[in-house]
C-alpha cells in the first residue's frame, strides 16, 4: 500500500435529481459474481481499495450520515487498516457545495504525508482499476490530470436570450470525468483560495480541475473510459441492468 497517494470519494450530495433516492446507496450488480452484493458507492470505493497504490480513502457524506454510509460499504473495506493502525476508510461531513465537500476531505487528509490525491464521484460505480492507475501515473508526471471523452454532439455557447452566441469546435472540447488527480499540497492551496473567493464573489466551481486551473495552472487530459458513467437522473438506472 502506497501511503503517499490518497483518494477522495464524493458522496455528500442530496441526489435531488434522483427524486429523493440517494443514488450512491442504490444496489449495483453488473459484472459481479452471483451472491455478491454492492451499492453504487460500494462499487466505487472497492475499485480504489483494490489498488495498492492508494493509501487512505476519505468519503464525503451528508451531515449525520456516517452510519448510513458504513451500512452501504462491504465489511471487509471497513475493517481495513493503514500501517499506522488507523482505519483506511474514513468519513468527513460534506459542505454546502461539492467544492466545499472536497475541501473538507482534503483537510481531513492533511495530517498524512501525501504527495498526490485522486478525487472521484461516488456515483461513478463503473470505474476500473486500469483508469485509476493511468490517472496516478499521469498525476505523478504532470501534477494535475483529468480523464476526458470526445464530444459526440456539436456544442454551442448560448447567449442569455437563448440564441447561439458561439459555434464551438467539437475537436477542441471534451467531457470531463473522474477520478481527477493532483499534487496534494497544490490542490489544497487551490481549494483554500477558491473558498476565499467564494466569500467575496457569487461564483461556483463545477469540478476540481477548474479550481486547479484558476489558482495553480495547467491541467492535462488523458483518454477517459466511455463505461465510466455517472448516475445523475432516474433514467440512468436503466444502465444498471
Amino acid at each position: 500500500m502506497d501511503l503517499s497517494i490518497a483518494a477522495v470519494i464524493c458522496a455528500a450530495g442530496s441526489s435531488n435529481r434522483m427524486g429523493g433516492a440517494k443514488k450512491e446507496y442504490l444496489p449495483f450488480t453488473p459484472g459481479l459474481s452471483e451472491g455478491t452484493r454492492l451499492t453504487v458507492l460500494g462499487a466505487a470505493v472497492t475499485a480504489f481499495a483494490a489498488c495498492p497504490r492508494i493509501g487512505p480513502i476519505v468519503i464525503t457524506i451528508p451531515p449525520n450520515g456516517e452510519n448510513a454510509a458504513r451500512a452501504n460499504l462491504p465489511a471487509e473495506l471497513l475493517s481495513a487498516k493503514l500501517p499506522s493502525g488507523e482505519e483506511r476508510i474514513m468519513f468527513t461531513t460534506g459542505g454546502p457545495s461539492r467544492r466545499a465537500s472536497v475541501h473538507n476531505a482534503l483537510l481531513r487528509l492533511e495530517a498524512f504525508s501525501l504527495s498526490h490525491v485522486l478525487i472521484h464521484d461516488g456515483a461513478r460505480p463503473w470505474i476500473k482499476r486500469g483508469l485509476i492507475e493511468k490517472i496516478i501515473d499521469a498525476a505523478l508526471q504532470y501534477g494535475a490530470v483529468i480523464p476526458g471523452l470526445p464530444l459526440t454532439e456539436t456544442p454551442k455557447e448560448l447567449a442569455p436570450d437563448g440564441s447561439v452566441k458561439r459555434h464551438l469546435k467539437r475537436a477542441q472540447l471534451c467531457g470531463a470525468q473522474t477520478p481527477q488527480g493532483f499534487k496534494f499540497s497544490e490542490i489544497l492551496t487551490a481549494h483554500e483560495k477558491a473558498a476565499e473567493k467564494e466569500k467575496l464573489e457569487n461564483c461556483e466551481y463545477t469540478d476540481d480541475a477548474e479550481v486547479w486551473g484558476e489558482f495553480i495552472g495547467q491541467v492535462m487530459v488523458i483518454p477517459g473510459d466511455p463505461e465510466n458513467r455517472k448516475i445523475t437522473y432516474p433514467e440512468d438506472l436503466r444502465r444498471l441492468t
